[in-house]
């Protein structure tokens, strides 16, 4: 049973939780590795996903494309009830737009995003404004 002051409490069936991280997925804070690492849910990142294109060098302009097509790709690849974390994605609003209209395409929704330094004030505001947010102070306990 999850404590009072675990962020996770309300969100359901691990397996099934899915979460975003907003900003520097690197910032020390030794609770929330161990925290998401127990859920047993897939830790998606563009960055690993797109090596390949990174590597070819692509611009500012067709690497947003590239990163939207392969974030689509695994998002619509992957089984419905499967739980995941994103870092790095939504890194602007249009993604979190983007983000929004796939997981209502699938009749599915967030459980909570993760804000953390170095995230894009627009898209935290985004998240807040849908009642998703948890500051990233939270997983400090």
């Amino acid at each position: 049973m999850a404590g009072i002051s675990d962020p996770f409490a309300d969100c359901g069936p691990s397996a099934k939780i899915k979460l975003l991280y907003l900003g520097a997925p690197d910032f020390p804070l030794e609770n929330l590795p161990l925290r998401i690492r127990s859920l047993h849910i897939e830790h998606v990142s563009p960055a690993k996903l797109m090596r390949p294109e990174i590597s070819r060098g692509l611009g500012p302009p067709a690497a947003d494309k590239a990163i939207l097509a392969t974030m689509r790709r695994w998002f619509f690849a992957r089984k419905p009830d499967a739980g995941f974390i994103l870092t790095d994605f939504p890194a602007t609003l249009l993604q979190a737009q983007v983000l929004d209209e796939w997981l209502d395409a699938r009749d599915e929704s967030l459980q909570g995003v993760v804000a953390g330094p170095g995230a894009s004030a627009s898209v935290i505001q985004h998240y807040r404004i849908l009642g998703l947010t948890f500051e990233a102070e939270a997983f400090a306990a």
